[in-house]
């Protein structure tokens, strides 16, 4: 494992190409159990907007958030760094109104203030110079747009809750914080590590 420029440990080292045949068989990445499923969808539907929206999805993984977005009516732009990743996610969603790109999270090949909300389920902990992220994240949304980030510490990586909004807190958005460790739901099982997510409203 390494570590980023500010300690914290970093993701760069695994070769997520070679763990995307399997990344599906946690049950909060693939989703497979109705449980966890309903249990991701449910909140999803607080976090996201009620009307349809775009969301950009970054560290998309095989596509499960992406998927589970699609279906609540949203149209879906994913980006992952993992080629084998977004192949997987581009086939959850063939049909549906969603495109995927490979590409680095930290940068996503996308334009500017195109998308309603900037989705990340535990990307931003790996990414070196979050507060510098989150700040190109908040330029990617139109004005009312929202940031909705699951992240968590687990052992010695991960970022707590409270680094992360108080990286958002200059952003000028309403900041939420909303703690999901007790909710074994969307894990699969019992969790006693620190799991949460950001929400930051501009609306």
């Amino acid at each position: 494992m390494t570590e980023n420029s500010d300690g914290r440990g970093g993701a760069a080292d695994v070769d997520w190409d070679a763990e995307a045949g399997s990344f599906d068989e946690e049950p909060d990445h693939g989703l497979r159990d109705p449980g966890v499923r309903g249990a991701w969808a449910e909140r999803l539907r607080g976090w996201l907007p009620g009307g349809a929206s775009d969301v950009l999805d970054l560290g998309c993984g095989t596509g499960s958030l992406s998927l589970l977005a699609a279906e609540q009516g949203h149209r879906v732009t994913g980006v992952d760094l993992s080629p084998a990743m977004v192949e997987l996610a581009r086939a959850k969603l063939a049909g549906r109104d969603a495109v995927f790109f490979v590409g680095d999270a930290a940068h996503p090949p996308v334009g500017e203030q195109r998308f309603d909300v900037v989705l990340g389920r535990h990307v931003l902990w790996a990414l070196p110079d979050p507060g510098r992220v989150l700040r190109h994240w908040w330029g990617l949304l139109r004005p009312g747009g929202r940031l909705v980030l699951v992240e968590g510490v687990w052992g010695k990586v991960g970022i707590p809750a409270e680094v992360v909004s108080g990286l958002a807190e200059p952003l000028a958005g309403r900041v939420l914080v909303e703690r999901l460790s007790g909710d074994s739901l969307l894990w699969g099982k019992d969790v006693d590590d620190e799991r949460y997510a950001v929400v930051v409203r501009g609306d």
